[in-house]
């Protein structure tokens, strides 16, 4: 390769546009192979979503680290759920971190949002709160 410029992967994708005769239209067959830039801003982008994962999972731990030392059986309980989904929550950033970034160095075209993950974290946040709630109401508060 030329000085300068970085060897690709055979795999690489790459942008194929055809090549102009001068005239504003494509040449025939002919084509030419332009490889398909990933910005810098997307690894950090990346990056930056998994730290804000971390972040919620830290918070949540915290809050269910609370519930187990200071709470009576129904907090313990629900602190031990909560721990269960803070450690959920850091397996599924991580996960999402590495795929993401694999993704992005082989240069995959996008898209890279994952809708099933939050939804199910959401639906298994409402269980855990609709289950501390239920524990609280059946011992009488």
């Amino acid at each position: 390769h030329a000085p300068g410029y970085e060897a690709l992967p055979s795999e690489a994708p790459f942008d194929t546009r055809h090549a102009d005769n001068g005239a504003g239209r494509p040449a025939g067959q002919r084509r030419i192979a332009v490889p398909v830039r990933v910005e810098p801003k997307v690894f950090f982008a990346n990056e930056r979503t998994f730290l804000s994962w971390l972040n919620f999972a830290i918070v949540l731990g915290s809050l269910a680290l609370g519930l187990l030392n200071f709470g009576d059986r129904t907090g313990k309980i629900a602190g031990a759920a909560f721990t269960l989904i803070a450690m959920f929550v850091m397996v599924y950033a991580l996960v999402l971190f590495q795929w993401r970034a694999e993704r992005i160095r082989q240069r995959d075209a996008g898209p890279y949002d994952d809708r099933t993950g939050p939804t199910f974290l959401v639906v298994v946040l409402i269980a855990a709160v609709v289950l501390n709630f239920y524990l609280k109401i059946s011992t009488g508060f």
